[in-house]
């Protein structure tokens, strides 16, 4: 049997943007063992992909931070004896993460001048592609067919019960239409302000008749109380009481969800809710959304470079 190992990249919705290659993958190879390395902060990401056999958890800042945890983590791999890889992420350590754990074909982009320690170093594609077709392209080159684009996050059971638990601990009814808003970003400038998200809360409070649930992990909980504290009305604030499978079948069940450019924005998509996307200084065209749900993507032309990374916005 072939034994794949996928590494995998370091950020929510890029890890959700490289499903759609793992199950090209997993259709090429049905009868293939599939194990996918990814750090410890995207592993729910994957967690319940069918097209995976084995999740295997990268924690290049905790347990795998020293010299002689990463020798302990790719004599792990060793052992595993995987025949191939498919390398997604472009540094030089990942690659090397492959060649010292003797992988006979190591396959990735040749960039960071690794292409010495790759069996087979593809070029980048000749001009930027949407982060999705990035991997895909990948596939393309060494043969593998790849049509369906879509993102995937599978939500299992036991989480699925436990979110309805949650709306209904919270006086959110089966019939209840509710509106999901999720302002949180990775950095300030991906974020649209206070003010605005206050203000299209209440109005849909009292324009649509719905619930208001605002989203975010534990650190977006300080932002959703600025939200709140803004507001005329009272939403649910679920930020930092849900894990990323809760919130997926929350979105998932919701009236439509209302989010800044994040990975939770990338799940609703995934999983068919109804999105309307808020974006700042990052590209529609390299790193918007893309599922089942429909979705509207807003974005003001200021005359600014996009994307931009200027964290000090001038």
């Amino acid at each position: 049997m072939e034994r794949i190992l996928v590494i995998n990249v370091n950020w929510l919705g890029d890890v959700l943007f490289s499903t759609p290659a793992i199950k090209a993958l997993r259709k090429s190879n049905p009868n293939a063992y599939i194990a996918c390395l990814v750090v410890k902060r995207c592993a729910e990401i994957l967690e319940n992909n069918p097209n995976i056999d084995e999740l295997i958890i990268y924690d290049e800042y905790n347990k795998h931070k020293l010299i002689w945890q990463k020798f302990k983590f790719i004599k792990l791999l060793k052992h595993k004896k995987f025949t191939r890889v498919y390398i997604l992420h472009q540094s030089f350590k990942r690659a090397l993460i492959g060649y010292l754990s003797a992988i006979p074909e190591r396959i990735g982009y040749n960039t960071k001048r690794r292409g010495c320690i790759l069996t087979q170093a593809i070029d980048l594609p000749e001009k930027p592609v949407h982060k999705i077709d990035y991997f895909l392209y990948l596939l393309q080159k060494c043969g593998i067919q790849t049509q369906d684009r879509n993102c995937e996050f599978f939500i299992d059971v036991n989480n699925r019960k436990i979110a309805k638990k949650i709306l209904q601990l919270n006086k959110v009814e089966k019939n209840d239409k509710f509106i999901v808003i999720n302002p949180g970003g990775n950095w300030q400038l991906k974020r649209w302000p206070v003010e605005n998200f206050a203000l299209l809360a209440d109005l849909l409070i009292t324009r649509c008749e719905v619930k208001i649930i605002i989203s975010g992990a534990k650190k977006d909980k300080e932002l959703a109380e600025q939200i709140i504290s803004k507001m005329t009305h009272k939403p649910l604030n679920l930020c930092g009481l849900t894990n990323l499978t809760q919130i997926a079948a929350i979105m998932q069940d919701s009236f439509c969800v209302v989010s800044a450019d994040s990975g939770p924005m990338h799940i609703s998509r995934a999983v068919g809710a109804n999105t309307v996307c808020i974006f700042g200084p990052t590209s529609i065209e390299l790193t918007g959304p893309v599922g089942k749900g429909k979705g509207v993507l807003l974005q003001k032309n200021i005359g600014c470079k996009i994307p931009c990374y200027q964290l000090d916005c001038p």
